[in-house]
């Protein structure tokens, strides 16, 4: 039941969150004149042939899954009290050199997906770990550095495309890299129709979704069940007292981006490896930047963040029907916009009902006597029991990071 009753509380906030969004969505679209339940209508409409409903599903799997990736990328950093904006640079910037690499070099199959994603991710660490050395050198906000090193990441990404990386043939309307071989596609996942016995789509399930699951499982593991993880979000809480308790925070902050860029490397894996093959002019953007509102919606939590890229999926494959219905677009924007400032107000009103609760259940507790019973002990003469010291017994400035404040960081989150 204890866990049933947690699960419950940590999806109250977002839950909630949707539903007052969806209805201020409903108000400004009445305000411009747009049919809230036509939209709707329109946007849950997968087509009437088994085809087009498995179709319609594969397009919203396919989006989801780097909105997933970046979504866990962002709240990595989250975890630790830091705040990754950074994102959308950081995996550009490993798409790009990916697509250069993938495209110079001719492997067997495995080896060369393998080469491609350990390249892919070793850039973006590395463009992360710029931010992390700036912040724990220089002092300077990692929210800063990692927004000017997104328009570096452009800057460059561009330099890259239309010099030395450059495949399309001068004059071309769509300037492209080399294509990468056969040997480095990801195999798609529409095998798995034939065996359920579903129709066939025409689009290719991303085989990359098996790995960002992995990827989902592994972080959820390390964050929470690991010595690392609990080192992790002590530093995020509160890095005096984890540096109290033998916590390397300075050390923390740069492990941490390291870990959330090289999980922001994978975000353009899937549309490369697996749709393009080639990075382009009009390869997907604005993937970092979503990933902060996913983060948001699903609380840091990779099973929340799961939740919230599939919505956020079914959003985005809702724009181009509702444009063939004459119902603007924009729909989707105003949707996920008002989504996004619901969650925080609702994760915030969620984070101060907990505090309050914690502090309250503090202030009633009763002390315990060694023997169990409660009112308090008594000191060796018989006056007031000994102070335990820092952290009530368990380690200097431990109290800190597992009391309330233990509490309020697994609901929160995001930093403050």
């Amino acid at each position: 039941m204890t866990v049933v009753r947690r699960l419950a509380q940590a999806a109250l906030a977002p839950v909630v969150a949707v539903v007052i969004a969806l209805l201020i969505s409903a108000l400004v679209m009445l305000a411009i004149g747009v049919d809230p339940l036509d939209a709707l209508r329109v946007m849950v409409d997968f087509g009437d042939e088994p085809s087009q409903q498995i179709t319609a599903l594969v397009v919203v799997l396919n989006r989801a899954v780097p909105l997933f990736l970046a979504g866990l990328a962002v709240a990595i950093a989250f975890r630790a009290g830091l705040f990754n904006i950074g994102v959308e640079g950081q995996y550009r910037m490993a798409t790009i050199v990916t697509a250069g690499v993938g495209a110079a070099v001719v492997l067997p199959g495995p080896l060369h997906l393998l080469l491609m994603v350990v390249v892919a991710m070793a850039v973006a660490a590395i463009w992360a770990g710029i931010v992390a050395v700036l912040k724990v050198t220089r002092g300077v906000s990692e929210v800063i550095s990692s927004i000017m090193l997104n328009f570096i990441a452009l800057g460059t990404a561009s330099f890259l495309l239309t010099g030395p990386l450059r495949g399309s043939e001068p004059g071309a309307s769509i300037i492209t890299s080399k294509d990468i071989p056969e040997s480095g596609w990801m195999p798609s996942l529409n095998g798995l129709f034939d065996v359920l016995g579903l129709a066939n789509p025409p689009r290719q399930l991303y085989g990359f979704l098996v790995v960002a699951v992995v990827v989902g499982v592994l972080v959820s593991v390390l964050l929470k069940r690991t010595r690392f993880g609990f080192d992790l979000r002590a530093s995020g809480l509160s890095p005096s007292a984890a540096s109290a308790s033998g916590v390397d925070a300075r050390g923390m902050v740069v492990k941490t981006m390291l870990l959330s860029g090289a999980v922001a490397g994978l975000i353009g894996m899937p549309d490369l490896l697996g749709r393009d093959h080639n990075y382009g002019t009009e390869f997907t953007s604005g993937l970092g930047f979503l990933g902060i509102a996913v983060a948001l919606l699903g609380r840091n939590s990779p099973i929340g963040i799961a939740l919230g890229a599939l919505l956020f999926a079914f959003l985005d494959r809702a724009a181009v029907p509702l444009q063939i219905a004459q119902i603007p677009s924009s729909v989707v924007t105003i949707i996920q916009g008002t989504i996004v400032l619901a969650v925080v107000v609702a994760n915030e009103v969620a984070r101060r009902l907990t505090r309050r609760q914690a502090e309250r259940g503090s202030a009633v507790a009763p002390p315990s006597t060694g023997n169990g019973s409660p009112g308090g002990g008594r000191g060796p003469d018989g006056g007031s029991p000994p102070d335990d010291g820092p952290g009530g017994g368990n380690g200097p400035g431990m109290a800190t990071v597992s009391g309330a404040g233990g509490r309020r960081g697994e609901q929160q989150g995001a930093p403050a």
